[in-house]
């Protein structure tokens, strides 16, 4: 059902690391259903985007699709943005860079750091810590073993157990065919200075409950420290857009109808 009064209402979907624009095909399907634009965004090296990730080295880089979507809207034109896990990272470089193009940011299950990776504090709230499962990450040294990695991504014996354990198998097994290595320099070298709009974007933070990539204290941590104007809560693992497509789909388009002044009445 349409949210009532909105219309025009568009959509920017931002996947997390080593994902792809694929992973909103639910929510892309059932906005589109109901009269919404949702664009799915491959940001560099991910999706069909064909840049290798170990090639891409600070985040300026790896967020250039986004950056120039939003280069190129008219002066007039706002969007939604909606970033997972560390397309928070994405979402919180265009704030600072185009803040007025920007209606709403929804962040889902994401990093959601002001200044990115800026102090131990960062990283401690929005890095996420895996070390309980193990050595679940394998890492490519694209620039020599004697350097930090250049790109990484969760095992495949690991995937569906900390990124999917509440997602359809189908998906998961989709997932597993279609990841790819993340821009672990970009990504770990993310910071962002004091900007004029940082604030005037109004954000929502949509948290996952059941997540095991993200910790509920993390999650937390993160909403405390930069609070958003609300936070709603999803019964799922740390992708919803699988787990819980119905569900995150309603919190879409409910923050952007309370949100989206110039599509709505």
């Amino acid at each position: 059902m349409r949210e009532r009064g909105c219309r025009n209402a568009e959509f920017v979907l931002v996947h997390g690391v080593g994902g792809g624009g694929w992973c909103w095909y639910k929510i892309k399907c059932l906005m589109e259903t109901c009269g919404y634009k949702a664009t799915c965004l491959d940001i560099k090296g991910a999706g069909v985007d064909p840049s290798d990730p170990n090639t891409i080295l600070t985040l300026e880089e790896y967020n250039k699709p986004l950056i120039e979507l939003l280069s190129n809207l008219p002066d007039n034109q706002k969007v939604i943005l909606v970033g997972h896990s560390a397309g928070g990272m994405s979402l919180t470089d265009a704030i600072h860079r185009f803040p007025k193009k920007i209606q709403l940011a929804i962040y889902v299950a994401a990093t959601m750091l002001k200044f990115g990776f800026s102090t131990q504090q960062d990283l401690k709230d929005g890095d996420p810590d895996l070390s309980e499962y193990g050595d679940v990450n394998e890492f490519i040294y694209g620039l020599g073993c004697d350097q930090p990695p250049t790109s990484v991504m969760v095992k495949k014996e690991f995937q569906r157990k900390i990124l999917f354990h509440m997602s359809p198998e189908e998906d998961s097994t989709l997932a597993s065919v279609l990841l790819r290595p993340g821009p672990a320099r970009a990504l770990g070298g993310a910071r962002f200075t004091e900007g004029e709009g940082a604030d005037s974007v109004p954000r929502v933070y949509i948290k996952t409950m059941h997540d095991r990539v993200l910790s509920q204290q993390q999650q937390d941590a993160m909403i405390k420290r930069w609070p958003p104007s609300h936070v709603f809560v999803l019964e799922s693992d740390h992708s919803p857009f699988f787990s819980t497509p119905f569900a995150l789909f309603g919190l879409l388009v409910r923050a952007g109808a309370s949100f989206n002044s110039n599509a709505c009445d």
